[in-house]
């Protein structure tokens, strides 16, 4: 038998039956950053990582094993002393830092807004020493007006159970 009367009709025929080829892929691979290691389908073929993110992170941790590497080496220790050495020189020449002027207006107390003046006198406080259900601290700022943020926050009470009586700071004292 001889060739065919028309071979690239032959052809035609053949490549009508076939079906096309893809183009191959890798396939799945695991991310080779360490703590990622998910898997993803790589679009080139010696693809590493799964991101860009693991991409950058994997090109800083190489970086800085390699600087590792280098200041473990005799050359690198070297380098590093000599960086300290001009480091502790150029310290050492710098001028010390003059002390700021301070404002004396800064340094001045005021006393407008002391609570001092608005306490109970000492001799006041005599009498109610027998009151021990009555808290000092309720005792003594009795008078003290309330401001805005000067009261107690919540929780804080000063007393639970007896009232402060005003009256007890007015009496007399009993003559026995």
């Amino acid at each position: 038998m001889g060739p065919p009367e028309s071979p690239t009709a032959q052809l035609e025929n053949q490549e009508a039956s076939r079906r096309k080829r893809l183009p191959r892929r890798p396939r799945l691979r695991r991310c080779l950053l360490k703590g990622c290691e998910q898997r993803f389908h790589p679009l080139q073929a010696r693809q590493r990582y799964c991101s860009d993110g693991c991409r950058k992170a994997a090109r800083k941790w190489s970086r800085w094993r390699a600087q590792e590497r280098y200041r473990e080496s005799t050359a690198g220790q070297q380098k590093r002393n000599d960086q300290s050495r001009r480091y502790r020189e150029r310290v050492k020449d710098r001028k010390p830092a003059e002390p700021e002027a301070v404002s004396e207006a800064a340094r001045v107390i005021t006393t407008e807004h002391s609570f001092r003046s608005l306490l109970r006198q000492a001799r006041l406080l005599r009498e109610i020493r027998a009151y021990a259900a009555i808290a000092f601290a309720a005792l003594l700022l009795a008078s003290v007006p309330t401001r805005v943020g000067a009261g107690p926050g919540p929780g804080a009470a000063l007393e639970t159970g007896a009232r402060f009586n005003p009256e007890i700071l007015i009496r007399q004292p009993s003559s026995p």
